[in-house]
């Protein structure tokens, strides 16, 4: 009778941990997409602070071909000279957050006289950016898009 008891609950065990293996990789997937969520939007909020002050003169005259927007994101990062002042710096990034699906730092770019579903970068000016994840999210739509 142990035997079929042992049995039974092995069984028993073994179905429940197969209906929650999937539930927890949902899980994990929704976690990384609320966090791509989220860097793209310190990100572009990053940018559109910047093209504010470049706006307001507070950079300095824009590169023509700048049209205002930031060289790149290290720009951000490393701070910009306040125009009229001697060594006072802003900026506008802390880090540049990692990509929560590929892992690393190496965003896409988009200038401002891109195609907006290009994949190639123009190099004038960083208008937006997207994740280079080729992945599908979990409502149907490339992780690019976003």
């Amino acid at each position: 009778m142990t035997l079929i008891e042992l049995i039974v609950a092995f069984t028993i065990m073994l179905i429940l941990t197969s209906m929650a293996l999937p539930l927890a990789r949902v899980k994990v997937r929704r976690e990384k997409e609320r966090e791509l969520r989220y860097a793209l939007r310190e990100m572009r909020a990053a940018i559109d602070r910047y093209k504010d002050a470049s706006d307001r003169g507070l950079l300095g005259p824009p590169k023509l071909e700048s049209e205002g927007y930031p060289p790149d994101l290290q720009t951000m990062v490393d701070g910009v000279k306040l125009q009229g002042t001697v060594d006072k710096k802003i900026r506008f990034l802390r880090r540049i957050p990692p990509d929560p699906l590929t892992g690393g730092t190496d965003w896409g770019l988009r200038a401002m006289k891109d195609d907006p579903g290009s994949q190639s970068w123009g190099g004038q000016n960083v208008f937006d950016v997207y994740t280079k994840s080729t992945d599908t999210a979990l409502d149907g739509t490339k992780y690019s898009d976003w």
